[in-house]
């Protein structure tokens, strides 16, 4: 059977409004939903970039039903990968289990606003790796210590885990 997914437009309209139109889409009998997660629209003519991962964490209270997911989340530069290992833990628990976490090495027009330039594609790959890895590793529980080429780990844990 096909599944049929709602795309939240987070470039197109608020937070209040996203929230409104899941919960609409959720009635209509939409399967899933995702939302992208970028820093900027990608005109300014679209007027609007709220943060994802709010509006998802809203989402995920004002919905029963419908799967949700992020796409795509850069979790290389604008995000460290602790932190969306975190982030991605704790919204599977307001979802009571429906988040899937979608994961991809960005573009230049949501990364480069935290200044650190924008590395070539090898690079990217070569963070995206690392990060998948630190990611996992904290998802599996317990105290993650990671040296990496391009990430740093030290002694972290993420104390509140999806059961399963």
């Amino acid at each position: 059977m096909t599944n049929f997914g709602y795309t939240l437009m987070t470039e197109q309209s608020g937070p209040k409004e996203l929230v409104k139109y899941a919960v609409g889409a959720e009635n209509v009998g939409f399967d899933f939903e995702v939302s992208s997660d970028h820093y900027s629209p990608w005109l300014s003519s679209m007027g609007h970039s709220p943060y994802a991962w709010t509006t998802l964490g809203a989402v995920a209270q004002a919905t029963e039903r419908v799967e949700l997911m992020t796409y795509v989340t850069c979790p290389i530069i604008r995000y460290h990968p602790a932190v969306v290992a975190q982030k991605a833990a704790t919204l599977q628990i307001l979802a009571d289990g429906r988040f899937t976490l979608g994961l991809g090495s960005g573009e230049n027009l949501n990364e480069h606003v935290v200044g650190e330039g924008w590395p070539s594609i090898d690079k990217r790959q070569d963070m995206f790796v690392e990060a998948l890895e630190i990611i996992r590793a904290l998802h599996a529980g317990g105290l993650v210590t990671y040296e990496g080429k391009h990430f740093r780990v030290d002694s972290a844990r993420i104390w509140d885990l999806p059961e399963g």
